[in-house]
């Protein structure tokens, strides 16, 4: 539908209208032969009637005529059959370097991803309201723009990459460790990152920082089950039953980041990927070639020199030289306000001080970050830690 009329905004209306109506009467009147065909039918019914009342509007009637689709070409458009590049070309369009890095990200999640416009808020600490002028603001600047909702071409691929990319481990992500609602874990999104990963993968072969990502995504992911305890609260990585893997995405995930590197042009997915492998490969938390992920870390932080990376290597460090090395990393970092208010850098001091027995001050760092808010999973995990520190 957006590729019929040109402009995200109308479609997805005409879209939601179209489903509305499929509510209505499939119940009754059982579903058609071609669902998919009917939806878009209908739906381009209602973008046309938008049309209508637009060209009425006298003060509209220029912009719809420049801006609008055209009511000739909507009304006799071919029904497209099912692209396989449906989601990759909203997203290249919804990574067009016209909009900013947030707007990108929020407009992926909201038409590629179905994320509500506020569980997107909650993701961004923002305001619902707001949320929503901006997503309206990045719809029409598209519109307005006129850029193309397609994968863009060969010469255009290299300006949008790093954004698809991005935007892509942000889907995963929150599908990993979701923001908002009672689960740790948004399955349906990371299968759709995972899915999104594998066509980029295929539409750019020899780009190993895609094959990186897909790499990651399939690494991380395969850690899914074991993940979540019987109470829904988190499991750590050294807690988890290993067992419990995906082995074959472990093997797939390896052997795509192996063939990545060999191409010596690493990236930021790359690395991040050889360091999720590392842990595939140990059959413990003890075994694991903690030396090895330090070293890799330090590397990432050449090509992402951002604090998350730098907490994250602190937890290897500690591994590698003792709580003691870790924690005054963490400590460091959270003397800037901005990492003392994130909630996982609490949780990783608390757990530093926790196996260091310094119960006073573990007990400190979890409630702070109950004070700053967390999902409800990880306040399930955070509790119980609480209360085995207590009892003791």
């Amino acid at each position: 539908m957006a590729r019929l009329t040109g402009d995200l905004e109308v479609a997805e209306d005409a879209v939601q209208e179209a489903c509305a109506a499929a509510l209505a009467q499939w119940p009754a009147s059982g579903p058609p032969a071609n669902p998919r065909a009917w939806l878009i039918g209908v739906a381009r019914h209602k973008a046309l009637d938008h049309v209508r009342r637009e060209s009425r509007r006298a003060a509209k009637e220029a912009a719809a005529a420049s801006d609008g689709p055209r009511q000739g070409s909507l009304s006799q458009a071919r029904v497209p059959e099912a692209e396989a590049d449906d989601q990759l070309s909203l997203i290249f369009t919804c990574c067009h370097p016209a909009l900013s890095l947030p707007a990108q990200t929020a407009l992926t999640l909201r038409a590629v991803c179905g994320l509500t416009t506020g569980q997107i808020a909650a993701g961004f600490l923002v305001p619902e309201p707001t949320m929503g002028q901006r997503l309206v603001r990045a719809k029409r600047k598209i519109r307005q723009a006129g850029i193309a909702i397609r994968v863009p071409g060969p010469a255009e691929l290299p300006g949008r990459l790093d954004a698809v990319l991005r935007v892509i481990y942000l889907v995963f992500t929150e599908g990993h460790m979701t923001t908002s609602g009672p689960d740790l874990i948004r399955g349906e999104l990371c299968e759709q990152a995972i899915r999104l990963a594998r066509d980029l993968n295929r539409l750019l072969p020899d780009q190993p920082e895609a094959a990186g990502l897909l790499a990651l995504l399939l690494l991380t992911d395969a850690r899914r089950s074991a993940r979540v305890g019987p109470d829904g609260g988190l499991v750590q990585l050294a807690d988890q039953d290993r067992r419990q893997w995906d082995a074959a995405k472990i093997s797939e995930g390896r052997a795509l980041v192996e063939g990545a590197l060999a191409a010596r042009r690493p990236g930021r997915y790359q690395l991040q990927a050889a360091i999720a492998a590392c842990h595939g490969d140990a059959a413990s938390a003890d075994e694991t070639d903690w030396p090895q992920i330090v070293a890799l870390y330090n590397e990432l932080l050449r090509y992402e020199p951002t604090p998350v990376v730098a907490a994250n290597r602190a937890a290897a460090v500690a591994m590698v030289d003792g709580p003691e090395a870790g924690l005054a990393i963490l400590t460091d970092l959270a003397a800037d306000p901005a990492m003392a208010s994130w909630p996982p850098l609490q949780v990783a001091m608390a757990e530093l001080h926790r196996r260091l027995g310094q119960a006073d001050s573990a007990l400190a760092a979890y409630r702070h970050a109950l004070k700053l808010g967390v999902p409800a999973a990880q306040q399930v995990f955070i509790d119980g830690r609480i209360r085995e520190i207590l009892s003791r």
